[in-house]
């Protein structure tokens, strides 16, 4: 005599739940423990940047391939950018400094999104405050709004010594349309010895005009003007150019633009952008631990 199957009930699928919590947790003091141990290494080592931005670039493109079901891409990136900005922080304690000039709530709501909750937020007035606050910290990160702060001018000048500050992320890392955490945000830190990305390179160029008008574009592909602004006679452009375009190249197009009395100097490089749809195209398999 056959019986019939026994339906699930909702006890039966809670005490699934709650085994896969414990497990999700379980997990979560297991990593801790690596992490731990990649400290003693690194100490062993001579030390080491706590901040790799390609590789977080990369951990995201592979958890955007990887992920399906009900559960919102959002939710998933959150969780991921949380996990890793906690657990650099336990390597490293830093805070993170946010122009706010543009406005406090959607800047707290970014950075809470990319970093959390444990590691301290630290408003400020303005970019430069930003830049000069990471400048006199150990290894503290800064959050400026990629469209930038007029009334700050050229802030990117700021970043032309070579122990100055430099660009090391650009956020979100993975694009797509109502991203919760969707206002672009260049990340500056102290320069990284050997964890710095060059996907894309950006460049502080100065010049004391133009003997046209200043270009729109730039005529070099993967290249464009992220930000311009006058600073006093001469004029300041915020570039980004494919880390394959060289220093040269891009003064030659520039002169060739009509630039007058060129300067460039690199202010610092991110990982290339990515869209959530053009990775989980490309379903890129992944397999890393931070």
């Amino acid at each position: 005599m056959t019986h019939p199957a026994r339906l699930e009930t909702l006890a039966d699928l809670r005490v699934e739940i709650d085994c896969i919590d414990s497990e999700l947790h379980q997990l979560l003091i297991k990593r801790g423990e690596i992490i731990h141990r990649l400290i003693e290494a690194k100490t062993r080592q001579g030390g080491g940047s706590a901040f790799r931005p390609g590789r977080e670039a990369d951990m995201m493109r592979g958890l955007v391939a990887r992920h399906q079901g009900l559960l919102p891409l959002d939710t998933v990136e959150s969780i991921w950018r949380i996990i890793i900005s906690t657990f650099t922080y336990v390597q490293s304690n830093y805070s993170v400094h946010a122009d706010i000039s543009g406005g406090d709530a959607k800047m707290r709501d970014c950075c809470r999104f990319h970093f959390g909750f444990t590691v301290p937020y630290a408003p400020h007035p303005d970019v430069n405050s930003v830049i000069a606050a990471v400048a006199n910290s150990r290894g503290d990160l800064g959050l400026v709004r990629v469209e930038g702060d007029a009334a700050s001018g050229p802030w990117w000048r700021s970043l032309r010594e070579p122990r100055a500050p430099k660009i090391i992320a650009r956020l979100p890392f993975v694009e797509r349309p109502d991203h919760p955490a969707g206002m672009p945000l260049f990340v500056i830190a102290q320069p990284l010895a050997e964890a710095a990305v060059r996907d894309v390179v950006l460049y502080d160029v100065e010049c004391d005009g133009w003997r046209d008008a200043p270009p729109s574009h730039l005529g070099l592909p993967d290249a464009e003007i992220v930000s311009a602004a006058p600073d006093g006679a001469r004029s300041s452009l915020l570039v980004a150019a494919d880390g394959a375009v060289s220093a040269q190249q891009l003064r030659e197009t520039l002169t060739k633009a009509g630039a007058i009395q060129l300067s460039i100097a690199e202010v610092g490089g991110h990982a290339a952008r990515f869209e959530a749809s053009e990775a989980q195209r490309q379903q890129t398999p992944f397999v890393a631990a931070r």
